[in-house]
């Protein structure tokens, strides 16, 4: 079970399977229950088809321009300090979720999907949770040894901190290809895709180390407000011990 949590933490963001997550979600995704909430948009989400190995090159054989394409995508991560904003999960299985996220640089950040699952994950700076509120379980790996170390930090040069393997870009999108290896769970692979004419976050696949996809989609994106701290603080009283 511990290795089922750790890789549902691989898969939510740039860190995996996530059947942990989808046992607990609904078939369909629900209705938001704030009926005076701003509609989505661009309602439903597409999820853009994505083939994470397609795009991938040997390290170090980039030309200027994919540099330049790289450049503009860490200095977007790295201006975005706060960030809100609503998610559509495809898991391996093709089951959809949907629910909203939570950014504060540097290292916190909360994924909270929508009734009935009971999931939250939480990283509070340090370490990364995934929760289950209806058992009040948690399961708990330091921040360091995932990859949200690279999205949440103040500051991100993707080809100087993580290994991209590629780069490609479109009318639409630019994508960015980056493969990261953990002692835990394996050698992972995220596609991660911006828009083309604002670098705004627009979705990522994860390819785990058994070979599943896992994408997610985000919009109505806010990089204005500031969430509150208490999102992103994980109850002591049931904090796991992480070895």
């Amino acid at each position: 079970m511990r290795n089922a949590r750790v890789a549902a933490l691989v898969a939510i963001l740039t860190v995996g399977s996530t059947m942990a997550l989808a046992q607990n979600a609904p078939a369909t995704p629900p209705k938001r229950p704030n009926a005076q909430a701003p509609a989505p948009t661009r309602p439903p989400v597409a999820i853009v088809p994505t083939n994470p190995s397609a795009a991938a090159a040997q390290p170090g054989t980039f030309d200027d321009k994919q540099r330049a394409l790289v450049a503009k995508v860490s200095n977007y991560l790295s201006n975005v300090q706060t960030l809100i904003g609503d998610f559509v999960q495809i898991g391996p299985d093709g089951r959809r979720t949907e629910g909203q996220f939570f950014i504060q640089k540097p290292g916190k950040v909360r994924f909270e999907y929508n009734p009935p699952s009971p999931v939250e994950i939480i990283a509070d700076g340090k370490s990364v949770v995934v929760r289950d509120r209806n058992l009040a379980t948690m399961q708990l790996v330091p921040l360091s040894q995932t990859p949200l170390r690279f999205l949440l930090s103040d500051k991100i040069d993707l080809m100087r901190d993580t290994n991209v393997v590629g780069v490609s870009a479109d009318d639409t999108f630019v994508t960015v290809v980056i493969e990261e290896s953990q002692t835990l769970v394996g050698t992972s692979r995220l596609m991660m895709m911006v828009g083309a004419k604002d670098y705004q976050l627009r979705q990522w696949t994860v390819t785990d180390p058994q070979g599943f996809d896992t994408t997610v989609a985000v919009y109505n994106l806010d990089t204005t407000k500031k969430p509150d701290p208490d999102l992103f603080t994980i109850p002591i009283q049931e904090r796991p011990d992480p070895r």
